[in-house]
C-alpha cells in the first residue's frame, strides 16, 4: 500500500480548520452596560516576580468598573508584601484557606476568590498576565451582547528563549488548526469546548448556576474543564482573539515549560485512546514529510505547514523567529504528551509549585 499521499491528505485537515478559525476568531471591542462590575481575580503562589505588573495592569482597566482581588495561596516569598504596598481602594489581598483534600491549588484559590467577589462578571487571570486597558470592558461587553456565559482567549505569548519557542507556540497552533469551530459559540458541543486558564471571564449567574470551580475541584486543566461544564449545563462559551487583550510570559525556559505542559497534558491529549490518534495526525503532516524529501508531495506538504504556522504566528503576535522551529515544536509536543501518558500509567504524581497531585489515568 502506498502511503506517500498520506501526509498531504492529513495536512488538509489543519489547513481547512486553520483558515476558517483564523478568519472567524472574534476580535473584541465595545463597552458593557452601565452597572457592570468586573471582578479581576488573581490566584498567586510565590509570584513576587510577576504580581506587581499584573495588579497594576488590572487596575489600569478602562471602560468599566473593576475590583481586583489577589489571593495569596501560601506564598513563601514577598508576594503578599508587594500587593500590600500598592495603594488603591479597588484592590484587596486575601489569604487562601488551607487546601482541602481532593482539591487542586489553583482551582481552590479560584473558588475562594469568586466567593469574595462582588462583580457581575468574574475575570480570572494568572499572575503572569498583563491585561490591556480595554480587556475587561471588551470581554464583559461581548459576553453580555452575545449572551455568552464564558469568554476566554490565549494572551499574546512573550517568548524570549529557545525552550519557550519549542513549547509555547503549540498552544495556539493546536487550538486554531485542529479544533473544529476553534471554541467559538457557534458550536455548543461540550467535547469541542476550549478555554485558556490564563484569561477567563465568566458571567456570575452562570458560574453560580453550575457550581463554579467546586464542581471541577480535582482538575489541573481548569479552563477546559470549566468550559465543558458550562456547555454541558446549557451555557455558551467562546474563544476570542486574546492577543489584543493581554500578554503573558508563561515560562522562562525549557525546564519549567516541560513541567508545566506535562501537568496539563494529563487532562488533554495524553490518553491511551486519544494520543495514538493525535500522534498519527501530527507526525504525518508535520514530521513524516521530512523523511520523504525530495518527493514533490513532501515539499508541498512542508510548504503548506510552514505557511499555516506563519499565519497563526502573525495572527497571535508570536515572534517570527519561532516559525522555522515548527517541526521541532511538534516533536517536543508529542514527547511531552507521551511522557505525561507514561507517567500517568505508572501512577507517578504530578507536581506544581511545591504541591503533588495523584496521577490521572487517561480514558
Amino acid at each position: 500500500m502506498d502511503f506517500g499521499h498520506l501526509p498531504l491528505a492529513l495536512a488538509l485537515l489543519p489547513i481547512i480548520f486553520g483558515a476558517i478559525n483564523l478568519a472567524r476568531l472574534p476580535r473584541l471591542r465595545g463597552l458593557p452596560a452601565a452597572g457592570t462590575l468586573v471582578s479581576i481575580l488573581i490566584p498567586a503562589r510565590n509570584e513576587a516576580a510577576n504580581i506587581r505588573g499584573c495588579v497594576e495592569a488590572a487596575l489600569a482597566s478602562a471602560g468599566t468598573a473593576v475590583e481586583v482581588i489577589v489571593m495569596d495561596d501560601g506564598s513563601t516569598d514577598d508576594t503578599a508584601g508587594i500587593v500590600r504596598g500598592i495603594a488603591d481602594p479597588r484592590l484587596r489581598l486575601v489569604p487562601a484557606p488551607t487546601l482541602p483534600p481532593g482539591w487542586t491549588g489553583k482551582v481552590h484559590a479560584c473558588a475562594r476568590l469568586a466567593e469574595q467577589a462582588a462583580g457581575t462578571h468574574l475575570l480570572f487571570i494568572d499572575a503572569d498576565v498583563r491585561l490591556a486597558p480595554h480587556a475587561a470592558a471588551a470581554m464583559a461587553a461581548h459576553a453580555a451582547d452575545r449572551r455568552i456565559a464564558m469568554v476566554s482567549g490565549v494572551p499574546r505569548q512573550t517568548i524570549r528563549s529557545l525552550g519557550e519557542a519549542l513549547t509555547v507556540p503549540f498552544i495556539n497552533f493546536l487550538l486554531l488548526c485542529y479544533l473544529p469551530f476553534g471554541g467559538r459559540a457557534a458550536q455548543r458541543n461540550p467535547n469541542l469546548a476550549a478555554a485558556c486558564g490564563q484569561l477567563i471571564l465568566v458571567e456570575r449567574g452562570a458560574y453560580e448556576a453550575v457550581g463554579g470551580h467546586a464542581t471541577i475541584k480535582g482538575v489541573l486543566h481548569d479552563g477546559i474543564a470549566l468550559a465543558r461544564l458550562l456547555r454541558e449545563r446549557g451555557h455558551d462559551t467562546e474563544i476570542v482573539d486574546g492577543a489584543p487583550l493581554s500578554t503573558c510570559r508563561m515560562y522562562d525556559g525549557f525546564r519549567p515549560a516541560w513541567a508545566g505542559f506535562i501537568k496539563n497534558a494529563r487532562e488533554g491529549m495524553a490518553t491511551p485512546v486519544g494520543l495514538p490518534v493525535w500522534t498519527v495526525l501530527l507526525a504525518s503532516a508535520h514530521l513524516w514529510p521530512w523523511a520523504l524529501l525530495p518527493e514533490p508531495e513532501a515539499v508541498l506538504t512542508l510548504a503548506l505547514m510552514f505557511a499555516l504556522r506563519a499565519a497563526v504566528t502573525w495572527r497571535t503576535g508570536e515572534p517570527w523567529w519561532t516559525v522555522p522551529l515548527h517541526p521541532l515544536t511538534v516533536l517536543v509536543a508529542l514527547a511531552i504528551q507521551w511522557t505525561a501518558l507514561v507517567r500517568s500509567m505508572l501512577g507517578l504524581q504530578a507536581g506544581w509549585k511545591g504541591r503533588a497531585y495523584p496521577a490521572t489515568k487517561g480514558a
